[in-house]
């Protein structure tokens, strides 16, 4: 029988390219997010290679993560990978001129979203001794630039509940890694900007930046490796990037 993904964040971006990666090698997939529409669209296009179970939720909404998780079809209920994914960058301000609901938003959903899902995914992988869980943390989560502050704060939270599953998790058959994404365009500047596209546009020009693909290729790679093989930690930038602030741009 298949092994079943789920995959929060899955409506756009880095999400909707994971599912779609993880359908083509053969992944039943339980795509989550906010916007049914996106989700229903995406179920459509992967129909025809694999099954696929959507959950509409809000990852800050712990109730709601709960109860969509524990109301999962019976077909669906055993999650062999757990993809975290969803997350946001809200604002770009210095900490003295932050947005109060921006850094609530940013921490609800990078910090307090990822350990809602976990929460309910961990202890079925800890009973059959098997599991993967791959946490899609950021740069930011290495170092800190400018005007970053509460982004990065919540991304080296990441980093840290990252170790700590890993260390917690540790004999219990269950693998434990991240992905450290440099800049990847998707819609994120873009919701970082609250809809400006013309700075957000700015990004990723005058040079290559990653794709959403890109890191799907990479998570295919972590979740096929054999069972005594975990990544535990990999950071990937586009060759113009060498740090959070340091791009070469033509």
């Amino acid at each position: 029988m298949s092994k079943t993904a789920l995959v929060t964040g899955a409506s756009s971006g880095i999400g909707k390219a994971i599912a779609i990666a993880l359908a083509a090698s053969g992944y039943r997939l339980v795509i989550c997010g906010r916007r049914v529409e996106a989700l229903q669209e995406l179920k459509d296009k992967l129909q025809d290679k694999t099954e696929v179970q959507i959950l509409q939720f809000d990852v800050r909404d712990k109730e709601k993560v709960k109860g969509a998780i524990q109301n999962l079809p019976q077909e669906f209920k055993k999650i062999d990978v757990l993809i975290n994914n969803a997350g946001n960058a809200h604002g770009l301000d210095p900490i003295q001129t932050g947005n109060v609901d921006d850094w609530d938003a940013m921490i609800d959903i990078n910090v307090k979203g990822l350990l809602y899902v976990s929460r309910e995914i961990i202890p079925q992988m800890v009973e059959r001794k098997a599991g993967h869980i791959i946490n899609i943390g950021s740069i930011a989560g290495k170092e800190v630039y400018p005007n970053g502050n509460v982004y990065s704060a919540s991304k080296h939270a990441v980093d840290a509940i990252n170790k700590g599953m890993r260390i917690d998790l540790n004999g219990t058959g269950v693998r434990v890694g991240a992905i450290n994404p440099g800049l990847v365009e998707t819609n994120f500047s873009e919701v970082r900007f609250k809809g400006d596209s013309e700075k957000a546009n700015s990004v990723y020009q005058g040079y290559q930046p990653l794709k959403a693909e890109d890191i799907a290729d990479i998570v295919v790679f972590m979740v096929t490796r054999p069972s005594h093989v975990n990544i535990a930690d990999l950071m990937v930038l586009p060759t113009a990037q060498a740090s959070s602030t340091i791009v070469n741009k033509e």
